[in-house]
């Protein structure tokens, strides 16, 4: 098995993402979705936890060798991006989403070199609008980003068209072609829901919970 398997395995074991075609979610966005995706689960769980560190290791050496300081998208990558970081033993910054409102104001949190070649692990790509501001922040503040990774993208048409008009290179875990795929597999879903979840990610702005 490989590694994208694993890691949606590992989602769905560790109930970081829930599966419900008949019963949809509501995101806060309006959409009605069958898929709810929180990756912070998969911290209560040491062995996933660490499976999920170690892949992001691998693959932030294969594909970007030059890092040298890591960037955590707050809040939900702040946690799995210290791992990493520790793991390479590189330093480690998280960026908000907002500036604070206090204090010195800061959007991005630790220490960074002027010109750091920066990779940031985020947790979960959508639309990728929080990602790419987090990305556009690092680079007014002086730091080469080298890429993303995450641990899941659910492939929506429009992230692939904002991360190219952003000139971001994204690398995820796992997303959401293998992870309808080891659901099948492992009987988390039913054949007849497939269709289903496909119609969703295609036009998940007007998906009416029909395929």
């Amino acid at each position: 098995m490989g590694t994208s398997a694993e890691v949606a395995k590992y989602l769905l074991q560790s109930k970081a993402i829930k599966l419900e075609p008949s019963n949809p979610f509501t995101w806060a966005s309006g959409w009605l979705s069958p898929i709810y995706c929180d990756n912070r689960k998969t911290l209560g769980f040491p062995e996933i936890r660490s499976a999920i560190r170690d892949a992001f290791v691998q693959l932030i050496r294969e594909r970007f060798p030059s890092v040298d300081t890591i960037a955590g998208v707050a809040t939900g990558a702040i946690a799995q991006g210290a791992l990493v970081a520790d793991r390479m033993q590189l330093p480690f910054v998280y960026v908000r989403s907002a500036n604070k409102t206090h204090g010195m104001g800061n959007r991005i949190e630790g220490r960074m070199e002027p010109g750091a070649k920066v990779v940031v692990v985020e947790d979960l790509v959508s639309t990728g609008g929080s990602s790419l501001s987090a990305t556009a922040a690092l680079r007014e503040a002086g730091a080469e980003v080298l890429g993303m990774t995450a641990i899941f993208t659910y492939q929506f048409p429009v992230a692939a068209a904002h991360f190219a008009e952003a000139g971001v290179s994204l690398y995820t875990l796992t997303d959401y072609g293998t992870l309808i795929g080891e659901a099948l597999s492992e009987g988390y879903i039913r054949q007849e829901d497939v269709e289903m979840l496909k119609a969703w990610r295609q036009s998940p702005e007007t998906w009416n919970g029909r395929a």
